[in-house]
């Protein structure tokens, strides 16, 4: 039945008959009418100090839920800043939808105050882009971005808002709440993929891309174990499958285990389950030729859009996550024998890749990453939730870190495959303040930590205890790394000045601490975590490192003395 309310009154209530129970955002005058809405609503409005880490910690609550992540930012400089956030939402296929106030409809069009044409600006990077011009009509708006963003190939949805439609009274009916739509595999589609396994020499499975829950990935896992099958998974998506699992061979992605890359290359089948196939996962087009990969290729993935869009699969079957998994969970097992044993020696690869580097034998390091890494690994829980921004900081969690222990919940990564520095922060944030039972660390680089540390502000309103682990090696330490390889020795614009981030912590009312030495940190630790649990707030670690050890597997003296052999003067 309609009545009578404002337009921040019937958006707000639209977002209750949703679901919707957290939303992220910075205030803006633009719409007003929707914070004192707000006010009375069991909606929790989690105040950021920065549309981007607003925007992070939405799509990172779409990570973890499978929900959209809901964030209201104000027009202009609002809107750009957290553009950053759409976009990793896009390419991470992360359901998100993002308000923007808007300036009324009486200035439109004359390039008012921070007016933007945000159909034209979030466009490329968004599954759908409107703007609400009529009251009357949010609840039909707010139902078509709740669907649109969870059906198919999970993204972004924008919409923004008119600061005179928000205050307008008009009558509205609600909507019903809505229900995601996914297409499931035609049943000759699983008879096709058993028959190609059924024949394979050397089949190889990897699994990402977004539309997961626990339940496929226990379906999943199921199918693995039934027809013993070497498993890994695509850039940033480690956590959806147990590393610990025998099947298990590693991931595929920047700085792939050697090994894993011939095993890709080698492979006569590749079934490839929801990831997209994008340049981070196939080592540039290089581990797959596009378009038409050696291996024989069955492509399964959630938007239709995406298969046939690079490689031009053998086999391309339109699918839910939830749908492919639960009939793979079901097909009939076909003969393993020709391959069953790849699956021990695949993961017995695996295990060695997480071995201390043979190179740190040669290296004198007052401070050893590796060893770091293990004891956060036997010190906290094994379904830590860990995430990352962008830097070579994130290789010590992608190679060395252990994922996909769901004992207390579906996600434990949260990282950008996107590339956005500035993501692990917000987004570890975020995810305390949803799981305040559960152990939250995040990784982050200087630099990284620098492009959303204010959030750390956030952390201590909220009282989000995550533990931080600041990797301090004074520059940006990626680009470096290919500023060696490309012009050695020639050093621009990548050197950092930092802060004591120990003391930086301190200042916001978190823990503060920094460490120089291995032996150090292990009672730094300890104290980090009797702070978090004494009074549920941040902690903060900072390493002071040796640049020079710019990834596990090198060092830039090393990539600069290979480039000027590749480079003569």
């Amino acid at each position: 039945m309609a009545s009578t309310r404002t337009g921040g009154q019937i958006l707000v209530d639209a977002l209750q008959v949703h679901g919707a129970d957290i939303a992220f955002g910075v205030p803006g005058e633009s719409y007003l009418a929707v914070l004192d809405a707000l006010h009375d609503a069991p909606i929790r409005f989690i105040v950021n100090r920065q549309e981007g880490g607003a925007a992070f910690m939405a799509e990172a609550y779409g990570k973890l839920t499978g929900r959209p992540g809901i964030c209201f930012v104000t027009r202009g400089p609002g809107a750009t800043n957290a553009a950053i956030g759409v976009h990793t939402a896009f390419q991470d296929s992360t359901p998100m939808i993002l308000f923007i106030g808007q300036v009324g409809n009486d200035f439109v069009e004359r390039e008012a105050f921070q007016e933007i044409d945000y159909r034209r600006m979030f466009g490329p990077m968004t599954k759908w882009v409107a703007q609400i011009d009529r009251a009357e009509r949010i609840p039909e708006y707010v139902a078509r971005a709740f669907q649109v963003a969870t059906s198919g190939r999970p993204g972004p949805v924008v919409l923004a808002l008119p600061e005179d439609m928000l205050t307008a009274l008009a009558q509205a009916t609600d909507t019903d709440a809505f229900r995601p739509v996914q297409a499931a595999p035609a049943a000759h589609q699983i008879a096709q993929l058993r028959a190609m396994l059924a024949v394979a020499e050397r089949p190889l499975v990897i699994v990402g891309g977004g539309g997961w829950d626990a339940t496929a990935c226990d379906d999943l896992q199921r199918f693995i174990a039934a027809n013993h099958l070497p498993v890994t998974c695509a850039f940033r998506f480690q956590d959806l499958f147990d590393n610990r699992d025998v099947h298990y061979a590693g991931d595929v992605g920047i700085g792939i285990n050697p090994r894993l890359a011939v095993r890709v290359r080698e492979a006569d089948l590749i079934i490839a389950i929801g990831p997209r196939l994008g340049e981070m996962t196939t080592g540039g087009y290089s581990l797959l030729q596009a378009p038409r990969p050696v291996q024989k290729l069955i492509h399964v993935h959630a938007g239709a859009e995406e298969l046939g869009r690079v490689y031009q699969a053998d086999l391309m079957i339109n699918s839910g996550m939830p749908q492919i998994a639960a009939a793979l969970a079901d097909m009939a097992a076909v003969d393993a024998a020709r391959w069953q044993h790849t699956v021990a020696e695949a993961h017995a690869e695996f295990d060695i890749w997480q071995q201390e580097p043979a190179l740190f034998q040669d290296l004198s390091l007052k401070l050893n990453l590796w060893q770091v890494v293990q004891t956060l690994k036997t010190a906290l829980p094994s379904d830590t939730i860990l995430t990352n921004g962008a830097g070579n900081f994130a290789s010590w969690a992608h190679r060395f870190w252990s994922y996909g222990d769901r004992s207390a919940g579906f996600r434990t990564q949260l990282a950008p495959t996107s590339g956005a520095m500035g993501y692990g922060v917000p987004a570890a944030v975020a995810a305390r303040i949803l799981l305040p039972q559960r152990t939250v660390l995040n990784f982050a680089g200087d630099g990284d930590f620098m492009m959303n540390g204010q959030e750390l502000a956030t952390a201590v309103q909220y009282r989000a205890g995550v533990l931080f682990i600041v990797f301090n090696n004074s520059m940006f330490g990626t680009i470096r790394m290919h500023q060696e390889r490309e012009y050695p020795a020639r050093v621009s614009g990548t050197g950092l000045h930092n802060p004591d981030f120990a003391a930086l912590a301190r200042a916001y009312g978190a823990h503060g601490d920094m460490v120089e030495a291995t032996a150090d940190f292990a009672p730094a630790l300890a104290r980090a975590l009797a702070h978090i649990a004494a009074t549920g707030l941040p902690a903060l670690i900072e390493l002071r490192y040796d640049g020079n050890l710019i990834t596990p597997g090198t060092t830039l003296a090393a990539v600069r003395e290979a480039a000027r052999k590749d480079k003569p003067a």
